[in-house]
This record gives C-alpha cells, sequence and structure tokens, in this order.
C-alpha cells in the first residue's frame, strides 16, 4: 500500500525530481523550443514520478488541476521567456486568488548537437500557496 501524498511530500519529491532531471539527457526534447511541449512533458513525467511512490487522484492537465487530491496545479516556464499559463479568469481571482496551489518548475533547456538530445536544468522548484496567488 502506497502513501497518501501530502503537501509536504509533494515539495520534498518535486526537489529530488528536479535534480534528477537536471541530470537526464531527453531524446524525445531534441530540438524542442516549444514551451507547452515541454511544459506537458515534464508534467507528465513529474505525476507519474509521484504516482510510483504514492497514492493520490491523478489529474488531468488539459482539463484543470494536475493533483487535484491536493489542490495543486503544476506550471513550467523558461526562465529565460517565463510566461504564465494561468490566466485570471475574473477580478476576484486577480484579487483573492487563483484558490488553489501552484507547484512552478523554472527551467534552462539547452540541446546536445553531438548526441541529440535535450537536457532540461531545472533553476528553481517553486510552491506558492494559494494564499499568495492574487494580486491582494
Amino acid at each position: 500500500m502506497k502513501p497518501t501524498l501530502t503537501i509536504e511530500d509533494l515539495c520534498t519529491e518535486a526537489a529530488k525530481f528536479a535534480e534528477i532531471e537536471s541530470l537526464y539527457d531527453e531524446p524525445v526534447l531534441y530540438g524542442v523550443t516549444d514551451g507547452k511541449a515541454i511544459g506537458t512533458y515534464l508534467e507528465h513525467k513529474f505525476t507519474a514520478y509521484l504516482a510510483e511512490k504514492y497514492s493520490s487522484q491523478q489529474g488531468n492537465s488539459a482539463l484543470g488541476i494536475d493533483i487535484p487530491a491536493l489542490e495543486v496545479d503544476i506550471k513550467v516556464t523558461s526562465i529565460k521567456q517565463p510566461q504564465s499559463s494561468c490566466p485570471f479568469r475574473s477580478a476576484t481571482q486577480k484579487v483573492f486568488g487563483l484558490g488553489y496551489h501552484l507547484l512552478v518548475f523554472v527551467y534552462d533547456k539547452y540541446d546536445d548537437f553531438e548526441n541529440r538530445t535535450g537536457r532540461l536544468n531545472m533553476q528553481h522548484t517553486i510552491f506558492i500557496d494559494r494564499s499568495r496567488t492574487g494580486d491582494f
């Protein structure tokens, strides 16, 4: 029986995952410059990593929150061109927040032309509590 994932576990595992990912050469990422494709790749890889260790309700990145049991959405962005794929849906969200937590992975991608692989050198792994997602 796998343990249930907690916010504390999530933060610990995200840091471990980022360290591992920073060392991993991925042929699928070679030449990829589309931030959405890279984000989807990393979100799916991280949620699969969590599923190996913890029991948790799986989300769907296209339909909503990535880890619904913890009310956490995963965002992935490049340090060279940061962007948000999480627009506010209303003025209320902008002021009071999104209503869920964010786990943000910030990467610097580079390609190894000789080996034809891409690598995501993870720069930051940040957990943002739902109370901090608004402008106040």
